[in-house]
């Protein structure tokens, strides 16, 4: 796989996983339908499933993810919750997207 795809998947692995949780947040703190949570259980189903299609061992994907995520949820942060991100959002996601490409770079070394 090459990093490109590899990139591609951990941001829709974080995108199901934060919709997944988004919509229970919305049915338990903003008074929204019930009907909600038939998605999220969707979403995060697909979260899981996005997670097994990673071609390294569970603890790096795991390792490697956590910087996607970050990514993600400061995207979500300013698109969604219409939150200007700061100098130092930047800044940490720029720090930890350089190391979930070290990791992702590692998995190709012995």
């Amino acid at each position: 796989m090459n990093y490109l795809v590899i990139g591609g998947l951990f941001f829709a692995t974080a995108i199901a996983e934060i919709i997944g949780c988004y919509l229970p947040y919305l049915y338990l703190r903003k008074e929204g339908s019930a009907w909600l949570l038939i998605p999220a259980a969707i979403s995060l189903m697909i979260f899981v499933w996005l997670l097994t299609l990673h071609p390294a061992a569970s603890g790096r994907v795991y390792a490697a993810y956590g910087g996607a995520y970050v990514i993600v949820a400061l995207l979500w942060l300013r698109v969604v919750d219409g939150v200007k991100l700061s100098a130092t959002d930047y800044i940490g996601a720029a720090v930890t997207f350089a190391g979930m490409a070290i990791i992702i770079w590692g998995w190709k070394s012995p």
